[in-house]
């Protein structure tokens, strides 16, 4: 089968690999797309994604779609439209019983986490446990589909926030994340919902998804104290202190974005002086159900989607998806 491979940093390549055989529990996917993510992008240009050193040729990306190829338990018939939760659970917890993403010892596809990496899905055939597959609705195409996973992403940061239903609602940053967090928030009925960003492409992809007002941050102050909820979805120090100014006192604030592992200049002084309710948000639980029914309910969500391109075209997918002015979700077709 014909897969995407890196083999470290700037080594990416277009190969053979041996078809995969199901063993006992598992299913045999015949992948249609899959969408390039942050994670993947940090694994060609850096080699690594934060700690996870690229140490074997690993096949990236968790956001897929496409078909059953194979079910030995006969289960899953042949041809059946599916997404996959991309994540296998670790070790339970006492206290985490909700939580099962957070158990120690998981593992995600596409991941240097793991030793034996944990082999992705921008191949041809992939290999999963049949608890990780969903199918999809007849009337979900593939291609919108392979946004339940970034969208899952943005639906357990409105979780965590306690819903954004008659809520103002501000979103730090309009990448992929953020206008799928967006979009999660207008249809959950979020009362107002602004965007920001520092480029026009993602705003501009932010006001065709209906938000209610976007603000170009290198240009506009965000209103102190005006929202109920803030979703940071950037990572960027400076976006992190402006959303502390931004939410109301006792609002509540969720990071959604990834931060480096290492101290950085953020200012918690209106968190104390406000009240603030702050989570983390780290991947998600179960969201992706959810995902998939509001995919199949909002064919508009599918305007994130900026480029497809096939696999032999993956360089050029990568250097598209790392442009975040030009870019909104990219998929590689396979």
């Amino acid at each position: 089968m014909r897969a995407i491979v890196i083999n470290g940093k700037l080594d990416l390549e277009l190969t053979e690999l041996p078809t995969p055989e199901p063993g006992p529990g598992q299913v045999r996917l015949r992948i249609a797309f899959a969408g390039i993510c942050g994670s993947d992008l940090h694994y060609y240009y850096d080699g690594a994604n934060g700690a996870f050193v690229v140490r074997e040729p690993l096949v990236p990306g968790h956001e897929v779609s496409g078909t059953v190829d194979l079910d030995p338990a006969g289960e899953l018939a042949p041809g059946t439209p599916v997404t996959v939760h991309p994540a296998t659970f670790g070790e339970p917890q006492e206290g985490l019983a909700d939580r099962p993403h957070l158990w120690p010892r998981g593992a995600y596809l596409g991941s240097a986490s793991t030793w034996p990496h944990t082999q992705g899905g921008m191949s041809e055939y992939l290999l999963v446990d049949r608890a990780m597959v969903r199918p999809l609705p007849a009337s979900l195409p593939l291609r919108r589909a392979a946004l339940a996973e970034p969208l899952a992403v943005g639906l357990h940061g409105l979780r965590l926030a306690g819903g954004v239903a008659g809520r103002t609602v501000l979103v730090a940053g309009s990448g992929p994340i953020g206008l799928l967090t967006a979009a999660a928030a207008l249809a959950t009925d979020a009362a107002h919902v602004t965007a920001t960003d520092v480029l026009p492409g993602p705003l501009e992809r932010a006001r065709a998804l209906g938000v209610h007002r976007t603000l170009d941050v290198s240009r506009e102050e965000v209103p102190a104290e005006a929202f109920d909820v803030v979703l940071e979805c950037s990572g960027v120090a400076a976006s992190i202190n402006t959303g502390f100014l931004a939410a109301r006192r006792a609002g509540v604030y969720v990071q959604l974005g990834m931060v480096p592992d290492a101290p950085g200049a953020i200012n918690l002084a209106p968190v104390i002086s406000k009240e603030l309710t702050v989570h983390g948000s780290f991947r998600f639980s179960d969201e992706i159900d959810a995902a998939v029914a509001l995919l199949d309910a909002d064919p508009r969500i599918e305007q994130v989607v900026t480029h497809e391109l096939p696999a032999d075209r993956a360089l050029e997918a990568f250097a598209a998806a790392r442009d975040s002015e030009v870019s909104g979700k990219v998929l590689i077709a396979l």
